[in-house]
């Protein structure tokens, strides 16, 4: 059984964790701010701890390094009320496990906290390569925890795109992404997906590039619309391409703009102009 420690939290917070079956099994225990959550873990361990939702990112950041002075290994999940672009990557370069600012969506923390449970100590599964607004670059071990976590990360970082946008580009990368990792690395242990997410002026880019020989490039049906109002209405059982990689790309080419592929087909662009 895992332990979590919540920060200060807000009663609905601990009742929507309570009610939510991810977390069924662990123990949740609440802290009364900061200085009773250090007290706290210097009298027992808990696997993740989740940060109050009124204290700011920088203060969190320094209080996640004192709990890894006390015990190393514990992740960690911050709560804020609004977190910026700098901020956000200040918390992934430190290793935070991920970060949520309102309006929350309870179900996604809830995943994210017994996910974070489950983790093993120490394995972080994301190498930094860039860290600057305009321009992240990571690279990933295959699993599919990792994906959301970095899908997490980059929506932070993309606030400033309007709501409806957004979630469409969110759902783009990740069939993309999930393309990558189970069919052009298998989930294979010891394989790695690169990601670069750039912001230019006009337009937002995202790349990935898996180790595997490449997914066929989605064809689309001539029954779907461009603006894939029609794939909308398909299930994700329904491959209308002949592979699940397929169907995964052809969705992500129904919310950008352009999707580019090399001659391999290992590695995509995905442009959405903005």
């Amino acid at each position: 059984m895992s332990r979590i420690l919540l920060i200060d939290p807000e009663p609905y917070l601990v009742k929507a964790l309570a009610a939510s079956p991810v977390i069924a099994g662990h123990e949740v225990v609440a802290a009364g701010g900061d200085v009773d959550a250090l007290r706290r873990l210097r009298l027992a361990s808990f696997d993740v701890v989740v940060t109050s939702p009124v204290t700011t990112v920088e203060e969190d950041l320094v209080l996640i390094d004192e709990v890894r002075d006390i015990r190393p290994g514990t992740r960690s999940i911050v709560l804020t009320s609004r977190a910026s672009r700098e901020e956000v990557l200040a918390a992934l370069s430190a290793r935070v496990f991920a970060v949520f600012s309102r309006p929350f969506d309870f179900g996604e923390i809830a995943a994210m906290v017994s996910g974070a449970a489950a983790s093993a100590p120490g394995h972080d599964g994301i190498q930094i390569l860039s860290a600057i607004p305009d321009w992240v670059a990571v690279r990933l071990d295959c699993s599919l925890l990792t994906a959301e976590r970095i899908l997490r990360f980059i929506s932070e970082l993309r606030t400033e795109v309007p709501q409806t946008d957004r979630e469409g580009l969110l759902i783009a990368y990740r069939e993309v992404l999930l393309a990558a990792i189970e069919h052009g690395a298998g989930r294979a242990a010891g394989k790695l997906v690169d990601v670069v997410a750039v912001r230019t002026q006009r337009s937002i880019v995202f790349y990935a590039k898996d180790p595997g020989s490449g997914a066929e490039a989605p064809r689309m049906p001539p029954s779907i619309a461009p603006d894939g109002s029609l794939l909308r209405e398909l299930g994700p059982a329904q491959d209308v391409t002949g592979s699940a990689a397929a169907y995964r790309l052809l969705v992500a080419r129904t919310v950008v703009d352009e999707m580019i592929y090399n001659e391999t087909k290992n590695e995509v662009i995905l442009i959405k102009h903005v």
